[in-house]
């Protein structure tokens, strides 16, 4: 076989043993025993030191080096990212992959214990052990660069610190502002009433197939934190329940769904390829977004919505479906991340953004980050946090090592607010299929203009060339001023 054959047919064992490391992730969050996260681990880092090794084959290099210019755009794509993930995985010595693969699987099991027991002090001690890896890998990715931008390249190829900066900076001040006028509103209403938990079930099933997920291909299972896993033809998704709050299941199943969506319409010929999967988190968010907010929490929508809901529950304390548009999108007091609003969701990321730098930086200590975190949440919340559940030890990332995945969840709703504005120009009765719970004009215009690209070309380029303009924080900002000012009367 030629070079090229040799290094694409490599490429495509790593990517398939990449997704069974995948899979042992996915079953540890959803049906893996409590008593085997040790194991687990071990197991963990032994599929990572496989990995590691394929990863920096000196064969690679020797591949690469001999390669003749590909006129296919799909072969380019190949290599470069084959030639981005061997330059990588040279760079970070194998122990040190084996070592955060281990750590990592045995820390977010410390970190489920301490989060149930508000224990903010049981957890530090691994975090710092944690962070120590994680620091080292950065180093040795850097090369003397700036470690946190190093970081970043794993989630966002080619994107900064700097330009997160300017993005957020400009976003804060802003938001700040207007969850300030919301909340001199009155609220509006909640639903009342106990919602059945298989009937939740039920529900999120409708609503997947209703945005296009292929259940042949796919599945949904619960877990405590929801998320995604795989490509291809096997893409499987988690969500929650809350009996007494039904929005939960339904737009974490919807969220979840744009992400499964997009694996899913990747180009079939890309499948178990490195440009087989979405191109970046932050295009990946961009399209969980789009999915979850601009359509599922529209007006359109939640009147089918409100209907569904209606044959499901009964009565639901709600007279029509303009009140049920509302509720959907009521801004509240609250801690949690993953069930804030459209309005407050980015003022947790920047939050974290910024105290996760500052811990790499080093000029932030793990003994300190809770009263780090309390501070900055009072002055951009104006209340206090009261536990460490609903502080510092609420999300998963940081056990697991995800240094600057953070920011990718910002930067994906500016790239879905850039995006909803083109998709509306071009699909301009959007909302009359909506109504109907007729997702498919969007979600065609999403697979045709970017989903079935997988990683054919850099996220940059993914997100410009489906929006036709640069992406910036404005069209975002506009929608969500625009959304909340009619909603709340402002």
């Amino acid at each position: 076989m030629s070079d090229l054959e040799n290094l694409l047919n490599f490429d495509h064992q790593t990517q398939a043993l990449n997704q069974i490391s995948g899979r042992l992730g996915w079953d540890q969050e959803t049906m893996m025993p409590s008593g085997s996260a040790e194991q687990r681990g071990q197991e963990m880092a032994a599929i990572e030191g496989v990995l590691h090794a394929r990863r920096s084959n000196s064969k690679i290099g020797e591949w690469l080096s001999n390669l003749d210019i590909s006129a296919d755009l799909a072969v380019t794509a190949q290599v470069r990212e084959i030639r981005r993930s061997y330059e990588r995985a040279l760079k970070v010595p194998a122990d040190l992959a084996e070592a955060i693969a281990q750590k990592t699987s045995v820390a977010q099991g410390k970190w489920a214990s301490a989060r149930a027991a508000d224990d903010f002090a049981a957890f530090a001690p691994v975090l710092e052990e944690v962070l120590k890896l994680k620091r080292e890998e950065g180093l040795a990715l850097a090369s003397g660069a700036d470690v946190y931008d190093a970081m970043l390249q794993d989630y966002e190829p080619g994107i900064s610190s700097a330009d997160l900066d300017n993005m957020f900076g400009a976003m804060r001040p802003g938001l700040i502002d207007l969850r300030a006028k919301i909340l001199e509103k009155e609220p509006v209403n909640s639903l009342k009433g106990t919602f059945d938990d298989a009937t939740q079930m039920r529900l999120a099933r409708l609503l997947a197939q209703t945005f296009g997920y292929d259940l042949s291909k796919g599945r949904i299972d619960k877990a405590v934190h929801p998320f995604s896993s795989g490509s291809g033809r096997d893409v499987r998704i988690t969500t929650r329940t809350d009996l007494d709050d039904p929005f939960n299941c339904i737009y974490s199943t919807i969220h979840e769904v744009g992400h499964g969506a997009y694996e899913q319409n990747v180009n079939p010929e890309f499948t178990l390829t490195s440009i087989g999967q979405g191109a970046s988190m932050g295009v990946h968010e961009s399209q969980s977004r789009i999915y979850e907010n601009q359509m599922g929490r529209g007006q359109a929508f939640t009147a089918w919505l409100f209907d569904q809901m209606t044959a499901h529950f009964g009565d639901m304390g709600i007279s029509n479906s303009y009140e049920f548009y509302k509720s959907v999108n009521r801004v509240n007091r609250g801690f949690i991340r993953t069930e804030a609003d459209e309005v407050q969701y980015n003022l947790h990321i920047l939050l974290r953004f910024d105290l996760e730098r500052a811990m790499i930086s080093g000029d932030l200590q793990v003994k300190d980050l809770e009263a780090a975190w309390n501070d900055r949440f009072l002055a951009d919340f104006g209340y206090g946090v009261e536990r460490a559940s609903q502080g510092c030890l609420q999300d998963v990332h940081w056990s697991v090592g995800l240094f600057g995945y953070f920011p990718t969840y910002s930067l994906g709703n500016v790239y879905a607010g850039c995006l909803n504005q083109t998709l509306r120009l071009d699909v301009p009765d959007l909302d009359e299929h909506l109504r109907v719970g007729q997702t498919v004009p969007a979600t065609r215009w999403l697979k045709e203009n970017l989903q079935q690209y997988g990683l054919l070309k850099t996220p940059s380029e993914t997100i410009t060339d489906a929006c036709r303009f640069e992406p910036s924080e404005a069209p975002l900002l506009n929608y969500l001023n625009t959304k909340f000012t009619k909603i709340y009367n402002l």
